[in-house]
């Protein structure tokens, strides 16, 4: 066996998102032949790659089948998160995506949504945060535990720099631990805008390969103020299977579609789609509706990235400080990991084929 065998059986080997070979991607690295037994590294665009085993398996094949059937194949996985802001200019030059959890009105569980996305993609090896962009109904304190307790500050280069909480493997900054929680956030547009800016500027957010942003409820000054001084990666949008919802999410996709907005939509999410009981897990109720999210999602060409159920346990879970992704119930934990590993492979995509990342321009 040679090194170039080894190449030309692996250019059969398709990355399933990216559409080419991962010898053309140049995904394959440091390939070591000694007798029958060859290793190399395969190169992956996450960490949190939900597509490992399935390249795993196609690489052993190839290698046996048009290389040597007596072949021990080590197939090695690295990662190289995938990113599409390439100034190093702008600011969180360390964070590769910038991903804006939103939805069209409160109370679709988009706290949640985004929450159990964050520490899906960190379970998946990923370096994570979570920045809770909800000013006035910060929810991340009282889902993570950490209701009371108060970032340090550092200085970094001569400046006062915050730092986030980690709790469960990742970073936490949220209006909610710099205020008192029994004060009500009364501020006119421009302070939550201001607040915004330093969550980006003044918090240290260090080396990422995800930050995950819980927007604020509808389409407003936050969405674009952020918008205005990070380059996002894609949004996310969160809707539950009711009218009323769904009409409301139809304006959040809209918004980001506008021209001088442009930011891609890495998919939708419907939450809440059914009700399924403890003690009956194969049982669905359709509550609120049926398919209303996937029907939208077809309606204006976005990816559906899946169905929440409304389970007790993801309820309980945020009001004690444990999500679902950290706690004990198998079906919710499921669906959110379904539904990262979705996102994961449609922000690949997205890097792979979409502009550079930028900052808008708005007319004030």
């Amino acid at each position: 066996m040679t090194e170039t065998d080894i190449l030309k059986a692996l250019s059969n080997v398709q990355e399933p998102d990216l559409g080419k070979d991962i010898v053309t991607l140049n995904m394959v690295k440091d390939i070591d032949i000694k007798g029958d037994n060859v290793s190399f590294t395969v190169v992956l665009t996450t960490p949190a790659c939900p597509l490992k085993d399935m390249i795993q398996t196609a690489c052993v094949n190839a290698v046996k089948l048009l290389v040597n059937k007596q072949a021990n194949v080590k197939v090695n996985f690295t990662s190289n998160t995938s990113s599409n802001r390439k100034d190093a200019k702008l600011l969180l030059p360390g964070v590769k995506n910038i991903i804006a959890v939103v939805s069209g009105k409160g109370g679709v569980g988009k706290s949640t949504a985004a929450a159990n996305l964050a520490l899906a993609f960190a379970e998946g090896g990923a370096a994570v945060g979570l920045m809770d962009a909800d000013i006035y109904g910060p929810s991340v304190p009282i889902m993570f535990g950490v209701r009371g307790e108060r970032p340090m500050m550092k200085e970094v280069k001569g400046k006062g720099m915050i730092v986030p909480l980690e709790r469960y493997g990742i970073k936490l900054m949220s209006i909610g631990l710099l205020v008192d929680e029994k004060n009500a956030v009364v501020w006119r547009g421009p302070m939550a805008s201001s607040a915004i800016r330093q969550f980006v500027s003044d918090v240290d957010w260090g080396e990422l390969d995800y930050l995950v942003i819980d927007m604020p409820p509808g389409t407003g000054d936050i969405h674009l103020t952020l918008m205005q001084t990070v380059p996002v990666t894609g949004v996310v949008i969160v809707t539950t299977p009711q009218a009323v919802a769904l009409a409301d999410a139809k304006k959040g996709i809209a918004m980001f579609a506008q021209a001088q907005i442009n930011v891609p939509v890495i998919g939708l999410v419907e939450n809440m789609a059914y009700f399924t009981p403890e003690e009956l897990p194969d049982n669905k109720y359709y509550i609120f509706g049926k398919e209303g999210g996937r029907r939208l999602a077809e309606e204006y060409e976005i990816p559906f990235l899946g169905q929440i159920p409304l389970v007790q346990s993801i309820c309980d879970g945020g009001d004690i400080g444990i999500p679902a992704m950290v706690g004990d119930d198998a079906i919710s934990k499921k669906a959110f990991e379904d539904f990262a590993a979705k996102a994961i492979r449609n922000i690949a995509m997205r890097n792979a084929g979409a502009p550079v990342s930028k900052l808008i321009e708005v007319a004030e």
